[in-house]
């Protein structure tokens, strides 16, 4: 009896290679979880409506790297929409550092050290990186080493942070932003993220993980759950 023909090694490689993936990042993920809780909640609270007690607020939780085209393109959608439902809805954004994104983990140090020195000027920071991507990364920083870099980042933070070069530039020598980022980027292992933009309403994974939202979709998402929570609310201050 004929033997069945033997599966190409390339397709057996493929296969090995796929499962030291997966292998890597769940042992990845369980150290992350294994890892002491940081002192406070990760991420940064965007706006107004993170004043509002999240039992009494959609949470809206996003992952996203400064330097990643579709985290950029994302933003927009994300922040319209939650604006437009003001202190009904709350917005965390955690930096997520992607590893093949050379020097996203600097950015994302960058976001803790503007928040560190002038806490308003994390997100305007955050969208200077989204505007200026082609300034850090593939032939912009291919001749530069990692200081000068820095160099680049902490010139342009100044313009929404306010505060002299130098003294940003001095941030990147902080072993706590460095800790910072670090724990960011654990904390979404810990939560299953892969990619960014990763999206989580009230706890719940948002489906195509890695892939921009649109305003529409947002708004098909936020305002049942905004109208339920509202009519929630309404019925326990009545009583």
């Amino acid at each position: 009896m004929a033997r069945p023909p033997r599966a190409p090694l390339l397709r057996r490689l493929l296969l090995l290679a796929a499962l030291a993936a997966c292998c890597s990042y769940y042992l990845l993920a369980l150290h992350a979880q294994a890892s002491a809780p940081p002192p406070r909640y990760d991420g940064f609270a965007y706006g107004g409506g993170a004043a509002a007690a999240w039992k009494d607020a959609v949470l809206v939780e996003a992952f996203l790297d400064p330097l990643c085209p579709d985290s950029r393109d994302a933003w927009e959608p994300l922040r319209l929409a939650v604006d437009r439902y003001a202190l009904r809805v709350s917005l965390i954004v955690h930096p997520f550092p992607l590893p093949y994104h050379t020097y996203a983990f600097h950015a994302c140090r960058a976001l803790y050290i503007a928040n560190k020195l002038n806490s308003s000027s994390t997100y305007p920071l955050l969208e200077l990186f989204f505007k200026n991507q082609e300034k850090f990364y593939n032939a912009a920083t291919s001749s530069l080493s990692s200081t000068a870099v820095t160099v680049e980042m902490s010139k342009m933070a100044v313009q929404a942070v306010g505060n002299s070069v130098s003294d940003f530039q001095s941030g990147f020598s902080d072993v706590r932003t460095d800790l910072a980022a670090r724990v960011s980027f654990k904390y979404g292992c810990t939560r299953g993220v892969a990619g960014a933009p990763f999206f989580f309403v009230n706890g719940f994974l948002q489906p195509g993980g890695g892939s921009p939202i649109d305003y529409s979709t947002w708004i098909s998402i936020l305002d049942p759950l905004v109208s339920q929570n509202g009519a929630r609310i309404e019925m326990f201050t009545s009583m």
